[in-house]
Order: C-alpha cells, then sequence, then structure tokens
C-alpha cells in the first residue's frame, strides 16, 4: 500500500504526492476520459487503495480487466519508470480479496433479486413502460400485496396480471382502469425481458447487500461483477445496479461521515443509467447519490464525459480525475469546455487546454479537502496497480470461486409457494368446485327426466290400449268395404269382357261365363287387397 500523510494516495503531481482524504470518499466522486486514456487503471489504483485501508468495493467489470485485481502484480518496464518518476523504491506487489458475481450465474456466484424488491418504479424502466401501462403495473403491486400473495419470479407477475385483467371490473373502481392493452404490452415486455435473462435475475435466494460489506484480513473485499454479457442488455445492467444503490440506502442506517466509506461503489459506463429515463426516476437517482452518503456509502461514475452526467447529479461528486478528452467536433469541444468548468482552475495551466493534452495514464485530479472544499485542479500521473494488470484466466476465477466464503450460498434457486401456486391453487379449486356443480345439475336433470317419465307411462299405455281397439274394428270395416266393392267392379268388367264372345250354345255360354267370371273375381280380388292393405298400412 502506497502512504501518504494527507490520505489514500493514488497519484503523483509536480508537487508530490496526490491523496483522497477517506473522510471525504463518501462524498462520491467521477472517473471520465476517452477510450484508451487510461480510465481502467484509474479504477483499479482506486479499489486497490481503498481495499487495503479496508474500504470494501463493488466494481462492474466490462471487459474481464478488473478480475486481475485477484492475482499478484509484478515489475514491467512501465511499473519501473514510474518508481523513478515517484520515488519510489522497491514496491510490495500484492492483490486484493476478491469475490466474483455474474447475474447469469456463469463467472460469479449468482446475483438474484425478487419481483418486490425490485419495485413497480424501476421494474417499469427496466421494462420501458409508458405512464399509463407503470399505473397498471402499481395495481398489480398493490393488489398483491393486499392479498398477501409474494412477487418473487416472473411466473409470479404473469399470474398477477392474468388474475387483474380477469378481475378488473371490480378492480377499476376502487384503483383505476385496468385496460386489457396495457396488460398485454406489459406481457409481451415480460417476453422481451425473460429473452434477455431476466428469468435468472428474478428468483430466490435473493441477494444480501450485506454480503458486499466483508473484510478479510483487514483488507476490504472487491466485489467484481462479471459484466460483459450484462452490457448487451443495457437497461438491466443499469436497473441492477440502481436497485443495488436503493437496497443499500434502504437498509443501511445513518452514519454521517466516518473516516473511511463503509463501501465504494464504482459504476462503470454511468451513461447507461440515464439512457431513455424519465424525470422522475432520473430525479429518483439524484435523491439516492444525495442521501447515500450518509449511510457511509460513496459512488464513483466512470465514463466517457462529463456531460453524460445530469448537471444536479455531477454536481454532487467531489472528487474528480479526468483523463484526456478528444475535440474533433464541435460536440466534443463544447464537452472539453464543460469538462474544464467542472474543476477549481488552477493559474500554472489552462485547464481546457490540458484536457486535450493528456496522455495516455495521466489525468487532471481534484479531491475534496478535510473540510470539504474541492482541491485545485492539478496535473499527475496515476499511480501503478500493485495487483496484476489486465484479465486472469478461467482456471484462475475458477479457483477464486470455489474459495470464497459464500459458495454454495446462492448457487441453487429456491422455488417457494408464491403468488403463481396460489392463484394456481385458487383456479384448480374453482374448476373442481364448477366442474362438481355441472356434475351435480347433470344429475338432478337426469333424475327429473326419469321421475317425469315414469309419471308419463302409465297414461300412455292406457291411451295407447283404448285407441288402439277402436282402430282395428275402423281398419277392418274399411278393408270389407273395399274388398266388396272391388269385387263388384272386377265381376262387371269380367262378365262384359266374357258375354261379348261367340258362343255355340245357350247353356254352354253361361257355364263358361261363369267359371271365368269367379276365377278373374279371385284373383284380382286378391292382388288388389294386398295392395290396398299395404297402403293403409303405410
Amino acid at each position: 500500500m502506497f502512504t501518504s500523510e494527507n490520505g489514500l494516495y493514488v497519484a503523483h503531481g509536480p508537487e508530490g504526492p496526490i491523496s483522497i482524504c477517506g473522510k471525504m470518499a463518501n462524498r462520491h466522486g467521477l472517473i471520465a476520459g476517452a477510450t484508451g486514456t487510461g480510465k481502467t487503471v484509474t479504477l483499479q489504483v482506486l479499489a486497490e487503495t481503498f481495499s487495503q485501508a479496508g474500504v470494501p468495493c463493488f466494481m462492474a467489470d466490462m471487459k474481464g480487466d478488473l478480475s486481475g485485481i485477484s492475482q499478484v502484480g509484478s515489475m514491467s518496464g512501465f511499473i519501473e519508470k514510474r518508481c523513478k518518476e515517484f520515488g519510489i523504491e522497491n514496491p510490495q506487489f500484492g492483490n486484493c480479496p476478491v469475490r466474483f458475481f455474474d447475474v447469469y450465474g456463469e463467472q460469479g456466484h449468482p446475483m438474484r433479486t425478487t419481483i418486490s424488491n425490485m419495485g413497480p418504479q424501476l421494474l417499469s424502466r427496466l421494462l420501458g413502460l409508458t405512464e399509463v401501462q407503470e399505473g397498471v403495473l402499481n395495481i398489480v403491486f398493490r393488489v398483491a400485496d393486499e392479498r398477501g400473495l409474494l412477487l418473487i419470479d416472473m411466473k409470479d407477475l404473469r399470474a398477477m396480471l392474468n388474475y387483474v385483467a380477469q378481475h378488473a371490473s371490480e378492480i377499476t373502481t376502487t384503483y383505476g382502469t385496468v385496460g386489457s392493452v396495457s396488460v398485454g404490452a406489459i406481457q409481451r415486455a415480460l417476453l422481451t425481458l425473460e429473452n434477455q435473462g431476466g428469468e435468472i435475475f428474478f428468483a430466490e435466494p435473493s441477494f444480501d447487500i450485506f454480503d458486499l460489506m466483508q473484510t478479510e484480513g483487514g483488507r476490504g473485499v472487491m466485489n467484481v461483477l462479471a459484466a460483459d454479457r450484462l452490457m448487451l442488455n443495457p437497461k438491466l445492467y443499469s436497473t441492477f445496479l440502481l436497485w443495488l444503490l436503493s437496497d443499500l440506502y434502504a437498509q443501511l442506517p445513518e452514519v454521517g461521515d466516518l473516516e473511511l466509506p463503509r463501501l465504494v461503489f464504482f459504476f462503470d459506463e454511468a451513461h447507461t443509467l440515464f439512457e431513455d429515463t424519465s424525470k422522475a426516476l432520473v430525479e429518483k437517482i439524484e435523491q439516492v447519490v444525495r442521501l447515500i452518503r450518509s449511510k457511509g456509502i460513496g459512488v464513483y461514475f466512470v465514463t466517457q464525459s462529463p456531460t453524460d452526467i445530469p448537471e444536479n447529479i455531477l454536481g454532487q461528486l467531489g472528487n474528480r480525475v479526468q483523463h484526456a478528452l478528444r475535440a474533433y467536433t464541435p460536440k466534443d469541444q463544447k464537452a472539453v469546455r464543460t469538462a474544464a468548468q467542472t474543476f477549481r482552475a488552477n493559474p500554472a495551466f489552462r485547464t481546457e487546454d490540458a484536457i486535450m493534452e493528456l496522455g495516455t495514464g495521466e489525468a487532471l485530479v481534484s479531491f475534496l479537502d478535510e473540510k470539504g472544499i474541492p482541491g485545485m485542479v492539478q496535473r499527475a500521473k496515476i499511480l501503478f496497480p500493485l495487483s496484476q494488470i489486465g484479465a486472469i484466466s478461467e482456471s484462475q476465477r475458477k479457483q477464486c470461486i470455489n474459495a470464497s466464503r459464500l459458495f454454495g450460498k446462492y448457487d441453487r434457486v429456491i422455488d417457494r409457494e408464491s403468488a403463481f401456486e396460489v392463484l394456481l391453487a385458487e383456479s384448480e379449486r374453482q374448476q373442481a368446485e364448477l366442474q362438481a356443480a355441472l356434475e351435480e345439475e347433470e344429475r338432478n336433470q337426469r333424475k327429473v327426466a326419469r321421475e317425469a317419465k315414469a309419471e308419463r307411462q302409465p297414461k300412455e299405455k292406457k291411451a295407447t290400449k283404448k285407441s288402439g281397439g277402436l282402430g282395428s274394428k275402423i281398419f277392418a270395416a274399411a278393408v270389407g268395404a273395399a274388398i266388396s266393392s272391388v269385387s263388384r267392379s272386377v265381376g262387371t268388367s269380367v262378365a262384359n269382357k266374357v258375354t261379348g264372345k261367340k258362343t255355340k250354345t245357350k247353356t254352354d255360354g253361361k257355364t263358361i261365363a261363369g267359371k271365368a267370371i269367379g276365377t278373374a273375381t279371385s284373383t284380382a280380388t286378391r292382388t288388389l287387397t294386398r295392395s290396398i292393405l299395404g297402403n293403409l298400412l303405410k
């Protein structure tokens, strides 16, 4: 550890060591500069210095470079040159105690939270909801709270959205309109978040923020979040870090200005926190940043330009490290002027010109003194880390994870009874009750039908018997009359035909005619009778 009479030694200027005052380190800070100017090394030097002083830190590692803080550093030509410049002899290289974290659980201990802990405001930002849709989400949270339903994971939230939509008519009178269009939009946004890994992030066990505030051997633990994959989903990244800050603020007691911070929080790629963010949420961030220092937490934003930070928040960042900026366009030139105006001027040089002249590893530095007054800006060179510069191997990372005190604490997901299970059980019970009611109604209808049929049968038999006797007599009379009529008709017709033939004798003619008539009548009668009977029986 580099030491200085004035605090934590982090840079070297023309007049000697430049230190950050431990008592003022919780007044937040800014590390800014163009890509490749040395911001990551500056972050590592600051974090390492805090760790050696016993202050734990949390930092997001975008490219894996910060993982080297877990390994012992070594001499190099660059470091040897700096030692001569700074008058340092035999630097004591070392490492810091490190715990690796990863929202996706791949490169470190999983970091999860619940839907309830995230809250409707942050969740609305994460989902990119409109004001109306955010209102519906607030209603969902309110209904769940009143019913005592836990919102832990995404399926809980989906179940509650369906419940609120199904009971919209009764809920609307109490809380306001719940439109099916808004519910559908939220469900689609949840699907997008799920595809980005939200299903992994929202689960139990929820991360305990006190696990970030640990020391080992008198040194603060470095909590390094693997953010290379997380950064592909910037809304999830920024909302997660904002949730972490909000949770710290909600759970930690007031402590005022301590000799050293309880925790230092480095927010890399800070511009993502404010992009596409509503005014209400920016005000929320401003409030958290302003008040969290009283909890002993220092927040350091790391970004390319000070213009990435809203003015109300930028004004709260008392400790500044400004690396080089390039001014190729009018917009760039304006950013340089803005950055220069945030410093207390030094008559020895023109700040605006110095910002564009800085080399890699050089910076304009201004820290608060013990009274909280910004120091005059100084042109300085940042110290070199005593730990390894650059990424470590996968085997080294795995070794650190397995050796961590948190190993196994968050690895296994717990799925306890929550809104999804309760509402599903209610739905199944209601369906079972409805099915039982339908079956009972069907049984009752069959019983009534049987009783009605039993009551009708004696009457039907009696009616059938009476109508059957009368019908037989009428039928028989009709058939007899028909046959008689047919017989007469046929007989007359046949007789006429037969008597028209020539015969030898009168006696023989009568005899032949009588026989012919009898035969023809009998045959025709049978034929016509069958036809008549057939028609009558149809």
